[in-house]
């Protein structure tokens, strides 16, 4: 009996062992399928980022010559502006000149007003003179008939004397006082043909000015959007297989129990290496700061309370006022972190991605700003860069990028 029950035994065990094998290998083959499309993802990916990193040159020049264009249509601006203020200063002399010439005009019409009426007195006297004659001192004592009259009608001769040279200084004066006028008049004409000469040429400059400005610009925002597309093709594939890769790893962890990987966020700063709010044009440095930080810090408040100026801090670090992603690129160059300006796009794919603990670069196509060892540093709430004690604007909608090792 035993030996048909080992013969039932083995027909029954046999099916058991080929079913277990059989879900072994269904168990195995999904696992299997996953490990070589994660493979697959990998190298797609590593060629993504090796094609990122042999396009980091190119957009590296794209960087530097997007940057001298900012620093040129910068200086340009400037001096359309400087222009276009010499422009104002002119058409304010030729508007006081005019007023003037019109003053003068009105105080010309008034005084030839008294001279004719001073000629006409003149005339009168002449014309009695010559009709009476002039008296004499000898008639005078000949015709009295005592010394008492003689007093009385010199006296009289005197004052007709003293009237009539009043009414000949009085013609004189205005004659000379209404030559002044036109002499005057004169000049302020010649002043005011100068200044609308000037003012014409300044008016063609400042077009001249505009024009090549806004030619530069157009150059400008051409190679910012060639920039851009290559940037974003290779950020779009990238960030596809990243999330294909991290769904993939997700399936194998929960299919072999392993953990999925964690991505670290950066320690918080402790009080030793958190930076102080002073004011807006200044900062602290940490006790604890690296000394890189520490000249960060120290090159960001010397811009701090600058005036904004767009394109400022582009084409050279050096500049009198500083736009938002010229004042980051200031105080990264101070703490050795660039060594040429960028724009804020171009800080987009500077450093490594993600947070920093002592420098995070938040950036997108139209702004820059960053955290220094605790604190902001913007051109936001305020009319240029300035220290705040906390951020201005929000992290929604920024690349965030940090420099290695901080």
């Amino acid at each position: 009996m035993r030996a048909p029950l080992r013969g039932n035994s083995l027909r029954l065990l046999l099916p058991a062992a080929l079913l277990l094998a059989l879900l072994c290998v269904v168990a195995s083959a999904p696992a299997k399928d996953l490990e070589e499309k994660l493979q697959d993802t990998q190298g797609k990916l590593s060629h993504v980022r090796e094609d990122q990193s042999s396009l980091a040159a190119t957009i590296a020049e794209q960087n530097k010559a997007i940057d001298s264009m900012i620093g040129e249509v910068s200086n340009l601006r400037q001096q359309q502006a400087a222009v276009e203020a010499e422009l104002s200063e002119k058409q304010d002399e030729l508007d006081a000149a005019t007023e003037k010439l019109e003053a003068d005009q009105r105080h010309l019409a008034a005084v030839r007003a008294r001279l004719q009426r001073a000629l006409e007195v003149l005339r009168e006297r002449l014309v009695s003179i010559y009709e009476s004659g002039s008296p004499d001192m000898l008639n005078v004592v000949l015709d009295s008939a005592s010394w008492s009259e003689v007093n009385t009608r010199a006296d009289y001769l005197d004052q007709i004397q003293q009237y009539d040279d009043s009414v000949a200084s009085r013609v004189k004066g205005l004659r000379d006082e209404a030559r002044a006028a036109v002499k005057r008049m004169t000049a302020v004409r010649a002043q005011i043909e100068e200044a609308r000469d000037a003012i014409a040429a300044k008016e063609k400059e400042v077009a001249a000015a505009r024009e090549e400005a806004e030619a530069r610009f157009a150059e400008l925002k051409s190679a910012q959007a060639e920039r851009r597309a290559a940037m974003e093709t290779l950020e779009s594939r990238e960030e596809a297989l990243s999330d294909n890769l991290a769904s993939i790893s997700e399936q194998i962890a929960s299919t072999t129990g392993a953990p999925a990987p964690v991505t670290g966020t950066p320690a918080p700063l402790t009080a030793g290496e958190a930076a102080e709010f002073i004011s807006e044009s200044q900062a602290s440095v940490p006790s604890a700061a690296p000394a890189a930080i520490a000249a960060a810090i120290e090159a960001a408040n010397s811009i701090a309370t600058t005036p904004y100026i767009w394109g400022g801090g582009h084409g050279s670090f050096e500049s009198s006022g500083y736009d938002c992603s010229g004042a980051v690129s200031f105080a990264l160059n101070g703490g050795g972190f660039l060594s040429s300006p960028l724009d804020s796009t171009g800080l987009e794919t500077w450093g490594e991605p993600g947070p920093g603990k002592w420098i995070t670069v938040y950036a997108n196509a139209e702004h820059a700003w960053m955290i220094i060892a605790g604190l902001a540093f913007d051109t936001v709430g305020g009319p240029g860069p300035r220290w705040h004690s906390s951020p201005v604007d929000s992290p929604e909608g920024f690349v965030a990028r940090h420099p290695p090792g901080y």
